[in-house]
């Protein structure tokens, strides 16, 4: 598409539209009956016509041998009439572009990348060489049976699968070779690199006499390239560094006091307080959930008493926030909560992994074999899975009832489940509210943890193996009283 509107031109583009100035002048034109136009001096502007830029007199194209094609690439047209008059105007193009000569372009461009690219692939070519005949790797005529690739070789009982020379009997000089024309070599695009091997230093280690292995109490000798005859006397003589430097280590460690340590200390202190605040909180609400299963099993066994003062008819009305219909206020909470319960249910809250808690869980945990989801609705509320029992017209409301708003009288609400709009389904609530601050503690209690598991790790990698062999700690005022003592004890001794 970009390419067919580029190829438009202006009046191609103008054809489209219905421009004003186009429109006016075409009416102009036709309007002007009997006017006469061109050299021919005839009143026909049906034919293609193009103006002069200066008299702004308009001409045939076929009076003054200009096709329609040509006018698209004239910028400027001047008649013969003013040109004779003034000399220095004169028509003039706009540049044509050739679709051919860009394609030619582009395709001179490909055939010079390309032959760049194979000139510097060819210059890449390393020549293949087998060594250089003067160097002690070339001169070395027998393999020496101990470095890995004589070890893999038949005939010291290896399986041949790294079909390599023996390490002594390589060229030290055609590496050296092949390192400096590297470098004289065509830089390459980032990507095309060759990766940086630094083979100087370990140059002292490629020698073809035989060197001491550094292993403790080893005898043999060393592997080409390397300071021991296997990788066991590298661990023994790490081992080794590691009991004699370590114990000092460990010492100077424990003669410093680290403030690290010490706030580190601290915020644990801060976490296991807060743990066992979140602990008590949960073993809080587990009480109040066992109060409230016993207020309802009172509630049971309780008979019902209707009470004889009336409520005053109130004929107010409210609109309802979730369907927005019009219902009487007596009735609002009852309407509220079936809109409610009918819009969850259409929504899902749903997650891969099963609720794994200590006891009782508070969630809903229904699986869903069609997303293989398990709903994280809390059960209480969870309209979907778990719908609200029968209430049968013995039922009694059982709604604790207090005064002054929070003080608790001990006794309970004995009008009918059914009738009772003043405390409509007050235990879904309760228990809903006792799982959400369940839940909230819950995640208190998984932060804590998390916190508590990074503190303790920061306290065990600061004093490890690695960190005190790597690391030395110099305490000046403990190092000034023990050179005090040595030259106290040698002053006493003299």
């Amino acid at each position: 598409m970009g390419d067919k509107k580029s190829k438009q031109s202006k009046a191609d583009i103008a054809k489209q539209f219905d421009l004003p100035e186009r429109q006016s002048k075409i009416t102009s034109l036709l309007n002007q009956a009997g006017q006469a136009y061109c050299i021919c001096r005839s009143s026909d502007s049906s034919r293609f016509m193009i103006a002069c830029d200066s008299c702004e007199e308009w001409y045939h194209g076929d009076c003054i041998n200009i096709s329609e094609r040509e006018a698209k690439y004239i910028k400027n047209y001047f008649c013969d009439r003013c040109r004779e008059e003034d000399p220095t105007l004169k028509t003039r193009f706009r540049p044509q572009k050739r679709e051919n000569d860009v394609d030619s372009g582009r395709d001179d461009r490909k055939k010079k990348r390309k032959e760049k690219d194979h000139a510097e692939n060819k210059s890449s070519k390393r020549p293949a060489k087998d060594g250089c005949g003067e160097c002690a790797g070339c001169l070395q005529i027998h393999d020496c049976g101990h470095c890995d690739a004589c070890e893999d070789m038949f005939k010291y009982g290896g399986s041949n699968k790294l079909k390599q020379r023996c390490r002594q009997r390589l060229c030290v000089k055609s590496k050296k070779a092949s390192r400096l024309s590297s470098s004289n070599r065509i830089k390459k695009k980032h990507h095309e690199r060759e990766v940086y091997e630094p083979e100087e230093s370990i140059s002292h280690l490629q020698t073809a006499e035989p060197r001491q292995c550094y292993g403790p109490q080893c005898t043999r000798a060393a592997q080409y390239g390397s300071k021991y005859c296997s990788e066991d006397c590298g661990m023994r003589l790490a081992t080794a560094r590691i009991y004699q430097v370590l114990p000092q280590r460990i010492q100077e460690w424990s003669l410093a006091t680290c403030v690290a340590e010490q706030q580190n200390r601290k915020a644990l202190e801060t976490v296991r307080s807060s743990l066992a605040r979140a602990q008590a909180a949960l073993r809080a609400l587990d009480k109040q959930h066992g109060e409230l299963d016993k207020l309802l099993a009172r509630a049971q066994h309780a008979t019902i008493v209707h009470s004889d003062d009336k409520e005053a008819d109130d004929e107010t009305s409210m609109y309802c926030i979730t369907c927005g219909h019009e219902i009487h206020s007596r009735t609002a909470v009852k309407h509220m909560e079936k809109c409610f319960v009918k819009y969850e249910a259409q929504a899902s809250f749903g997650s891969r992994h099963r609720t794994r808690i200590d006891g009782q869980s508070m969630f809903c945990d229904f699986y869903n074999p069609v997303n293989a989801t398990y709903c994280k609705r809390l059960r209480v509320m969870c309209p979907e899975h778990f719908k609200d029992p029968k209430v049968s017209d013995t039922d009694v409301c059982g709604c604790p009832l207090v005064r002054n708003v929070f003080e608790a009288t001990g006794d309970f609400c004995r009008a009918p489940k059914k009738s009772c709009l003043k405390h409509y389904q007050w235990e879904k609530l309760r228990r809903a509210e006792i799982d959400m601050e369940r839940v909230r503690q819950w995640l208190r209690l998984d932060e804590l943890v998390e916190q508590e598991r990074n503190i303790r790790l920061a306290m065990a990698s600061r004093a490890g193996v690695l960190g005190l062999m790597l690391h030395s700690t110099y305490n000046h005022e403990v190092m000034e009283r023990i050179t005090k003592a040595n030259e106290n004890g040698k002053k006493e001794t003299s």
